[in-house]
């Protein structure tokens, strides 16, 4: 066995141990059971040929991930490698266990016309308890059992055969007899099968025209790595101002750990590709209220997505969440909005005339993303968690909402609850159909206002059909095809009422 083929097989096996152990029952791991060492020899593992190559992240030069808002990431991994002439595998080791194969692609940068690739594998079958068990099925194992004496402990040995694993209940064949439910402390086996990895491993077969130190990248798209913006809104205590703080939230769960890495991050809709199966990594959020440093991404347009970069290189941990600060506005012009939100369906079905319905009163801010507000720059899709200044200084939570991707110089409306002390009634006053398919119906609001400043609220009515108003009691505006608006304001302690009658053709 070449020096190579040892050193793998050592590093799997923990090193020292001359044999490999495994308890039996639900709780597994490797030991090594008292015995004399002298007695067992090294099990050979997996034999490679001679001239195989293995390269791990210490090999690494340079290192690029690029997240993407949709569950993938592009891996793009820069490695001095050392590589013999002729035809030989090269095993690549330290790659995301979540890897898309189809996606690998590999190339040598430092001598491209002379390295080749004749065949690609990836290898992920991994050595586990029950897959080494699995592998040993029609080989005989080493079954120890404990037996408690007086003051000693005495490992009894017995040979057996594994016929069958299947459900974790391994069958044995014990000289003539088939046995089940062997009451066993320890398996041993004699070797480590040549079809398991110890980690994910991409195995290339290799065509070099040259030989010697040759610089290469393997590039891949891996599942289950997702980032999202969050951010936060801190609203002045007159409602009119308000600091802006974005965050980016990565999280990675693709089963490696990048470290020392170049981070870049896609913010947009890309097209795959439907996969039978394809994992979603839940983000967890959390609230920021501290105040972040200062932006440390930097924005340009890629095709019809918008792609962010740290400006210095990060560690990305497996199974880890982090956070880096996106943006940072002050002083952002907001402006706080009332609406009351019909429903389409109102002017479809004849109500109990005079029975009054209560109706929600949204709050909302809004703002525009405009440089004049100290942002200016695209904000990726996200969530906003508002606060609010008390009237102690303090900072309290007020709502939150989400939002899309949006460009430069648009408008954000953020809906962070429904208002406590302005009551909303809608009645229906007259239902009456006309003629065929054309009705005719009237509509009474009365908003009520409890608090100690007046306020003006927005009727938002969703009418469909061939629509018209025939009166009301207040200016209305036709914002589209199928809603009006009416804006109604209300004195403080006081009551306002929007009338109106409209015609519907369906």
């Amino acid at each position: 066995m070449s020096r190579i083929g040892r050193r793998i097989i050592r590093v799997v096996i923990f090193a020292a141990l001359p044999v490999l152990f495994l308890a039996a029952g639900s709780f597994t791991r490797v030991f090594a059971a008292p015995q004399n060492p002298s007695d067992v020899s090294v099990p050979a593992g997996r034999a490679l040929p001679s001239e195989t190559a293995t390269t791990t992240q210490k090999d690494q030069m340079d290192l690029n991930v690029t997240v993407y808002n949709s569950n993938i990431a592009l891996i793009r991994d820069v490695r001095q490698i050392h590589l013999a002439s002729g035809t030989f595998p090269l095993r690549f080791e330290d790659v995301a266990a979540s890897i898309m194969p189809a996606t690998v692609h590999f190339r040598s940068l430092s001598e491209p016309t002379k390295l080749s690739v004749v065949e690609q594998n990836y290898e992920y079958d991994l050595l586990d308890a029950q897959k080494l068990l699995q592998k040993y099925v029609g080989r005989e194992i080493t079954l120890v059992r404990a037996e408690e004496e007086a003051n000693s402990t005495k490992w009894v040995e017995t040979k057996a055969l594994l016929l069958a694993d299947n459900n974790n209940e391994p069958v044995w064949k014990i000289g003539n007899e088939i046995v089940t439910g062997m009451p066993t402390s320890w398996y041993r086996f004699s070797e480590l099968p040549g079809n398991l990895y110890s980690r994910p491993t991409l195995v290339w077969t290799l065509n070099n025209a040259g030989a010697g130190s040759q610089k290469v990248e393997a590039s891949y798209l891996t599942n289950n790595m997702n980032w999202n913006a969050d951010y936060v809104l801190t609203v002045a205590r007159d409602e009119k101002t308000g600091d802006l703080d974005g965050w980016v939230t990565l999280t990675n769960n693709s089963g490696a750990s990048f470290e020392n890495a170049k981070l870049q991050l896609v913010a947009g809709e890309v097209h795959q590709v439907p996969q039978a199966v394809r994992a979603r990594a839940e983000m967890s959020s959390q609230i920021a209220v501290a105040k972040p440093a200062p932006p440390q991404f930097q924005q340009e347009g890629m095709s019809e997505y918008h792609l962010y970069t740290l400006g210095r290189r990060t560690t990305i941990q497996n199974n880890e969440s982090k956070q880096i600060s996106l943006l940072s506005g002050t002083n952002v012009p907001v402006e706080k909005y009332l609406a009351v939100e019909g429903q389409s369906y109102y002017y479809r079905n004849q109500e109990k005339i005079g029975s009054p319905t209560p109706e929600p009163v949204k709050l909302y801010y809004r703002f525009k993303n405009e440089e004049r507000g100290g942002l200016g720059i695209p904000l990726p899709a996200g969530t906003v968690r508002v606060y609010q200044a008390d009237s102690k200084g303090g900072i309290q939570f007020v709502g939150e909402d989400q939002i899309d991707h949006t460009p430069k110089d648009e408008t954000l409306k953020i809906y962070v609850g429904n208002a406590f002390d302005i009551v909303c009634e809608r009645k229906q006053l007259d239902y009456k159909k006309l003629a065929n398919n054309l009705y005719e119906m009237e509509y009474q609001i009365t908003l009520r206002n409890h608090k100690d400043v007046p306020v003006t609220v927005e009727a938002l009515e969703p009418i469909g059909g061939d629509w018209e108003v025939v009166n009301s009691n207040l200016k209305w505006t036709k914002l589209d095809a199928t809603t009006i608006s009416f804006e109604i304001p209300v004195e403080k302690n006081g009551t306002a009422t929007l009338n109106y009658r409209v015609r519907v053709k369906w």
